[in-house]
């Protein structure tokens, strides 16, 4: 059957590529013997034959370079294909199959062999053999283009298919080695090489893919458009300037035949690769150059016409819209650069495409609502993508662009005030106001947003006034309403809006004077960027007093507060106001936030059931913005940090003595998990020793060990034990020398005590829990265990604690901690430590630390441990991921030398050397017994 010849096939194709090749004349035999097959038997099943064909691909490029009877026996493919080329239709399509597949096996890098091997093959087939397979593809396609073309004959169709395949496949060889992302689509160029220039400078060569694609069906004219693209995106110094002028015009000639004969794009592949070979235009050529060719004022407008009519047809092809913006983003960045006096006409046009954008999603809001239709705001990321896109078109005749936008927003605006007040509410035209409000505002927010990267006047500033009014003005409207309605989408855009405006026009010294506060002023009595933070900040209150239930808005006005709080305005405004007022934080809502972070004023702190366990993620964010907030003006003002502290004490209290009574544990364990995200906050944020030290004085002893005690009792929930040993493991953290405490200070080895018994209590627990499934494993188990790695790490590599200081008075918390690593070593297979990232980016960065610092408890473990660590090691330095790769080759230096330092040694026979070196002397022994292990590294 045609499956038992597939599986002989891939059997075969595993036999030709093994790293022992096969001796030279079986595979001369098995070559023959499948060409010979294939020729007597052309009918076979299409995936037998490819699959047949790989095989025949695989033996010519292994054996590309060997010699038989002075001869490179395997080269003579071309010549055996073409005694296919001379036989029927079914011979002529696997002779040309098996040309496409040797150029694409020969593109292919196999990372199991040498790079080098690899490029040293591609280079010589690139260099010997492709330009004539790429001639003789398009002699053919020339040939079966001057018949008469029978649509209906599937052969025919195959044969064209599998000819645009191979011309496609030479255009994308990796000529020069670079091995190109694909998905770097836009940023491609084709590095064809000067001896093919011939080839390109013949206008035949692009009038037959134009041909082609205006004769074939749908599914061949796309393979057609495929080709123009990589035509397109041939490399600008394979031409000199005339001759570049001039491939230029074939290109665009065959543009325009497109656009006035556009039937076919109503394909979505043939419109897709259309976008693609629009976009490639601009990438490889300039606009000065563009503008010179002879048909580019008609060939503009067509290209306007079909990028608006793209843009009004929203929900077709929306992925291929992008590579339409791209060309039109690129020209009219292109626009200060160009010096030709010929006119570029994208003044006329660019207002055009950005109307076109901007009205066509205004018109989508009600067919989406009304429809039930997948709303494209959903998709933020080609939204965000498209809009980045578009605020450069948009900034080209920026007045039109904002005429257009501020009478669009106040039409919009009106309509929504009065339905607000009209007797008869109608929710569903209230819900298309809102959807088409929050279009306007995200147009706003990229148009201001725009001004960083285009160049801009105090007119444009002006401009970006007028439409930032209209926005501040809808925030007040919107919060009016509050807390009876809210609209997701609209505040998520107001949001947007609120992050654009800060990075264009807060901070900048430059901007105090800037035209966009003049009708600011007049309007919203906003005369710089000192109101704009007051409006933000109430903006942020606002939003988590009221929208605590809404987890998207409050997870954006937290990361929007975070980026406030880590930028210029907090400390460097702020600053400002502290020399002139001798008082820093004046903004009420600021204040009232440092003096009122509970679940009374911001529901979303709430622990209460109504609240899931993964709604308090967000409480880290706020609390590390909260207390860099804090830190502005804290210095050492303890009273001011217990104030800060006092409603996390309050809970802390309250747990312990939930603990010390019959207590209620579901409501215990959410005020837990409450305050170790909280805490893991506010220790994020503190990076001065002054600071850290407070909440150290704070946590230390009465409420750490509420937190071991949580450890002990819900080790099985990973919900609860998570945030706990993430709050260890930041506490560890020695950043900024945050941990090195005053030389009297007993407080880094206190703190390590408290970790050792944490990591200690947590993997015996968890190693009681015996085997768990393939989906429990990493949650209920791996997970906890790479956190406290990570931990462990980070106290080993902090330098704040000398660790000989444990055995000198018998102090065993160092002991317990190692032997509750390699317990929980020994309990992960090799698979599971490479296989889930978090694991091995903990483990290998520890292994190497140990390595390095402790070699004497790495000698002393038992010979099985050992082989463990050392294995995980030899299959670690292949891992992809360079952290693991990277800390496994320095693990294995740091073991070397210290066997390398210890031979020496040996080498001197004094009886001090010989006294200290018993732990060398171990790990010597282990490595005579084991001898295959360095080995198999």
């Amino acid at each position: 059957t045609s499956y038992a010849q597939l599986l002989a096939a891939t059997c075969l194709s595993k036999l030709v590529s093994r790293a022992s090749p096969l001796p030279i004349e079986q595979r001369i035999d098995i070559r023959n013997y499948i060409l010979n097959y294939v020729a007597s038997q052309p009918k076979l099943a299409p995936f037998v034959i490819q699959a047949l064909v790989q095989v025949i691909a695989k033996i010519t490029k292994l054996g590309w370079f060997e010699v038989l009877k002075d001869q490179l026996i395997f080269r003579d493919i071309i010549a055996d294909v073409k005694k296919f080329l001379q036989g029927t239709v079914d011979h002529y399509i696997i002779g040309v199959m098996i040309l496409s597949e040797l150029t694409q096996e020969m593109n292919l890098v196999d990372y199991s062999r040498p790079s080098a091997k690899h490029r040293k093959i591609a280079t010589s087939f690139r260099d010997t053999s492709l330009k004539d397979i790429l001639m003789l593809a398009c002699s053919l396609l020339k040939e079966l283009l001057a018949k008469p073309l029978t649509l209906q004959d599937q052969r025919q169709q195959s044969l064209a298919m599998q000819l645009l395949k191979l011309v496609l496949n030479c255009l994308n060889f990796d000529f020069i080695g670079n091995s190109a992302d694909e998905s770097a689509d836009d940023l491609c160029t084709v590095q064809i090489p000067t001896n093919w220039r011939t080839i390109f400078l013949e206008p035949e060569t692009l009038d037959l893919f134009f041909d082609l694609y205006h004769s074939l069906p749908p599914m061949l004219s796309q393979l057609a458009l495929s080709c123009l693209v990589q035509f397109a995106s041939t490399r600008r110094s394979l031409f000199s300037n005339p001759e570049r002028a001039k491939y230029l015009g074939n290109l665009i000639k065959g543009v325009k035949q497109i656009l006035e004969n556009p039937q076919g794009l109503a394909d979505p592949g043939n419109y897709h690769e259309f976008c693609r070979f629009l976009a490639r235009l601009k990438t490889n050529y300039q606009l000065g150059e563009l503008v010179m060719v002879k048909d580019y004022p008609e060939v503009i407008q067509l290209i306007a016409n079909f990028t608006i009519t793209s843009l009004q047809h929203w929900e077709f092809a929306p992925n291929s819209v992008h590579y339409l913006l791209t060309l039109w983003q690129r020209m009219v960045a292109s626009v200060p650069f160009v010096k030709t006096a010929e006119p570029h006409l994208l003044d006329t046009y660019a207002p055009e495409i950005t109307k076109a954008y901007i009205t066509s999603r205004l018109e989508c809001v009600p067919v989406v609502i009304r429809d039930g239709l997948e709303d494209p705001l959903d998709d933020t990321a080609t939204v965000f993508q498209q809009l980045e896109q578009l605020c450069t078109v948009s900034r080209c005749e920026y007045e039109k662009t904002c005429t257009l936008l501020v009478q669009l927003f106040d039409q919009n605006a009106q309509n929504y005030q009065k339905l607000l007040h009209s007797s008869s509410r109608n929710p569903l035209e209230i819900t298309v106001q809102e959807g088409c409000l929050a279009w306007l505002v995200y147009f706003v927010g990229t148009f201001v947003g725009g001004r960083l990267t285009y160049t801009s006047t105090d007119e444009h500033d002006a401009m970006d006034g007028e439409l930032s009014c209209r926005v501040f003005q809808l925030i007040s409207l919107m919060d009016a309403q509050l807390p009876q309605s809210s609209n997701e989408k609209v505040e998520l855009a107001i949001l947007w809006f609120l992050d654009q405006f800060r990075k264009t026009y807060v901070g900048d010294q430059l901007q105090h004077t800037s035209k966009v506060y003049a009708r600011m002023s007049e309007v919203l009595g906003i005369t710089d960027d000192n109101h704009v933070l007051e409006t933000f900040m109430t903006k942020i209150v606002t939003n988590l007093k009221y929208r605590g239930r809404c987890e998207p808005v409050i997870s954006r006005t937290l990361q929007f507060l975070n980026d406030l709080s880590v930028g210029y305005p907090f400390y460097c405004i702020w600053h400002s106001i502290l020399f002139e007022n001798n008082k820093l934080v004046k903004i009420e809502a600021v204040k009232f936030m440092l003096q009122n972070h509970t679940s009374k004023h911001f529901p979303f702190l709430s622990v209460s059931d109504n609240y899931s366990l993964s709604d308090l993620r967000c409480r880290t964010m706020f609390y590390t913005a909260l207390t860099r907030l804090l830190m502005v003006d804290l210095g050492e003002d303890e009273d001011e940090f217990e104030n800060f502290m006092l409603p996390l004490t309050v809970s802390f209290e309250s747990v312990s003595q939930i603990f010390n009574s019959s207590f209620e544990q579901e409501e215990a364990k959410r005020m837990l998990i409450g305050l170790a995200r909280d805490l893991r906050g506010i220790a994020f944020a503190l990076n001065t020793k002054t600071s850290y030290t407070m909440l150290f004085d704070w946590i230390y002893p009465a409420y750490i060990s509420v937190l071991q005690r949580a450890i002990e009792l819900w080790y099985r929930e990973p919900a609860c034990t998570t945030p706990i040993l993430k709050l260890m493991a930041e506490f560890m953290q020695n950043r900024s020398q945050r941990l090195n405490f005053d030389v009297s200070s007993p407080n880094g080895i206190l703190l390590f005590r408290e970790a050792s018994k944490m990591i200690c209590t947590y993997g015996n627990q968890i190693l009681s829990l015996g085997t768990l499934s393939k989906d429990q494993v990493y949650p209920l188990k791996l997970k906890g265990i790479s956190i406290c790695y990570s931990a462990l790490k980070s106290a080993l590599c902090g330098n704040y604690v000398s660790f000989g200081v444990f055995k000198l008075y018998g102090d065993n918390h160092f002991d317990n901690v190692l032997q509750a690593f390699v317990k929980m070593l020994l309990s992960v297979s090799h698979s599971d430590l490479l296989q889930y990232r978090k694991l091995s980016q903990s483990y290998y960065p520890l292994l190497e630390c140990l390595t390095q610092d402790h070699m004497s408890f790495i000698t002393s473990l038992e010979p099985r441990v050992l082989i463990y660590i050392l294995t995980s090691i030899s299959e670690g330095l292949t891992a992809v991921d360079t952290i693991v790769s990277s800390s496994c080759c320095a693990s294995l230096d740091y073991i070397v030398t210290y066997l390398f330092k210890h031979l020496a040694k040996e080498g001197k026979k004094t009886l001090r050397c010989r006294e200290i070196s018993q732990d060398g002397q171990r790990l010597l022994h282990f490595m005579q017994q084991n001898p295959e292990v360095l080995q198999q590294v």
